[in-house]
């Protein structure tokens, strides 16, 4: 069932090239806020997944790939990053441009500000903090295409109609549902291990992001697509299997001094 929904329409900057993280309507990158590079995505099982290092200030890139606008909803660690509800793909999202681009910075806090996103120790995360760690590591922007307008002459001539779906916009807005409550032996020992150093997002200071709320009419009610990037520390990476282990090479000069005589 087709929904019309009040979303925020992202700061757009202008220009779209190809990332790794692409589907056919939109890109995806985690980006080091720092530096201002993309993090390398690795393809690992099916999957793309980054590197995180805990502190690092981190922003995550959209891009509209098409030449009609999307709505593009952002969930990280299983969390709505506009209204920190439980993420589903039906909630609030970004409105993009055609062949346009945004930066989310961090948790909306408001019209004109967000609190930063930074990689940290899994019991720091904000999903840990109210309740719910149970998807944390995850970043996901589910992607829907907008309905076509309606001839204008069509429109005229249902004023009523417009009214109607007027009623049913406000009804929808205020209705949020609020945020849910929160092998071998070998195997266990490595995933318990694993679990102590695991990466979550943290609720950082406040950063000017302004915004505003725009109209948007998505075309069916299931996304388009979905682009799902998993992310933890280069040690679990490593350990899963997603980074390869760089073998210990033999160094050419691991001490000074003379030559001593052989034992």
């Amino acid at each position: 069932m087709r929904k019309l929904l009040s979303l925020l329409a992202a700061s757009l900057l202008t220009g779209c090239a190809s990332v790794a993280g692409a589907g056919s309507l939109a890109d995806v990158a985690v980006i080091n806020r720092t530096t201002g590079e993309r993090l390398p995505l690795y393809r690992h099982g099916g999957r793309l997944y980054v590197e995180g290092k805990a502190g690092e200030r981190y922003s995550v890139e959209l891009r509209n790939r098409s030449g009609a606008r999307v709505l593009t909803v952002l969930a990280v660690d299983g969390v709505n990053a506009i209204t920190g509800q439980t993420a589903a793909a039906s909630q609030s999202g970004y409105v993009l441009a055609a062949w346009s681009r945004a930066e989310i910075a961090g948790w909306r806090k408001s019209m004109s500000d967000v609190a930063a996103f930074y990689f940290t120790a899994l019991p720091d995360a904000y999903a840990a903090r109210t309740g719910r760690p149970d998807n944390v590591g995850v970043i996901g922007v589910a992607v829907y295409k907008e309905y076509p307008e309606p001839p204008r002459a069509l429109l005229d001539a249902q004023p009523q109609a417009r009214s109607e779906a007027a009623g049913r916009l406000s009804a929808n807005e205020a209705a949020g549902a609020p945020p849910a409550p929160a092998a071998s032996a070998d195997m266990s020992a490595q995933r318990k291990s694993m679990s102590e150093d695991k990466l979550g997002t943290g609720h950082g200071e406040r950063l000017h992001a302004p915004t505003y709320s725009t109209e948007f009419q998505r075309a069916s009610s299931a996304p388009s697509e979905v682009i799902t990037i998993y992310y933890d520390s280069r040690q679990n990476l490593v350990a899963m299997g997603v980074i390869p282990r760089q073998p210990r090479l033999p160094q050419p000069f691991p001490n000074g001094g003379f030559v001593p005589d052989p034992g």
